[in-house]
């Protein structure tokens, strides 16, 4: 495995961000790290690839431009780099939701480690909820989990309206990627009035990472969005990549068809 990939999210109040921004573009730049980071009033969210030493070093410069901010990091390998150049964009949000009253630096719902997870979400009066888009929702995800049908983060608001506001005493567990998406949707239900909201902590990344295939209540692979496509457990490059129109397809079907 020739490069380490990092993916870390972190709430927190920022300001100064044309000067953040350049500071982070010349560090990462320096040390031949390839990749996205996004930064806003509310935070950062970041994915990075590069040799294992320089990506550690540019995870420890972050917190401390952040005051010494500590964050989870999650860290996996690859043997090609799936990103062209490094960029550091500016955003209204680090992931677009557009609902102001969901604010993860305000409050957000109680977060589990992956194997507090698997104890909660087998328990019969625990209400799962995958709150990632339909086709990421496709490849893989947790027994028992609702499936939304969303296309856009955007439509989860009225999920939570339609779906879920009729007991709002109910438990509900929440789980996504990377953990990003759930501070906000955990906020925001906070703010509807729901009384127990959890959450999966690093997202199923980290579960991967952590949990073993032996234990684990995951089916399928998890969708990312860089060129590895899918992993599975051990965080492993899956077996899906992306057919002509963008959609994850098996590998073996790509080659089926291209081999008539």
């Amino acid at each position: 495995m020739k490069f380490t990939f990092a993916s870390f999210y972190h709430f927190i109040p920022l300001e100064d961000l044309e000067i953040l921004q350049e500071k982070l573009l010349h560090l990462c730049n320096g040390l031949g790290i390839k990749g996205t980071i996004l930064i806003a009033p509310e935070g950062i969210n970041s994915n990075i690839v590069g040799l294992k030493e320089a990506v550690e070093k540019v995870v420890r410069e972050v917190k401390k431009l952040l005051e010494n901010q500590e964050f989870d990091v999650k860290y996996s390998q690859t043997n090609n780099m799936p990103f062209e150049r490094m960029k550091v964009k500016i955003k209204k949000e680090i992931i677009t939701f557009g609902i102001p009253e969901a604010n993860p630096n305000e409050q957000v719902g109680t977060y589990l480690s992956p194997r507090e997870w698997n104890k909660l979400i087998s328990q019969s009066d625990v209400k799962v909820v995958d709150t990632r888009n339909e086709y990421e929702v496709k490849i893989g995800t947790f027994k028992k989990a609702e499936n939304p049908h969303i296309h856009s983060f955007r439509e989860f608001n009225n999920y939570i309206d339609d779906n879920l506001k009729e007991n709002k005493e109910q438990k509900v567990a929440l789980f996504c990627t990377g953990g990003i998406r759930c501070e906000k949707v955990t906020a925001l239900m906070l703010k509807k009035g729901f009384k127990e909201v959890y959450h999966l902590k690093g997202g199923i990344l980290k579960y991967l990472e952590e949990v073993p295939e032996e234990e684990s209540l995951w089916e399928g692979e998890c969708f990312v969005f860089d060129d590895r496509v899918a992993v599975k457990h051990g965080l492993q490059e899956g077996s899906y990549q992306l057919s002509e129109c963008g959609n994850p397809v098996k590998k073996e079907y790509i080659d089926n068809v291209n081999n008539g």
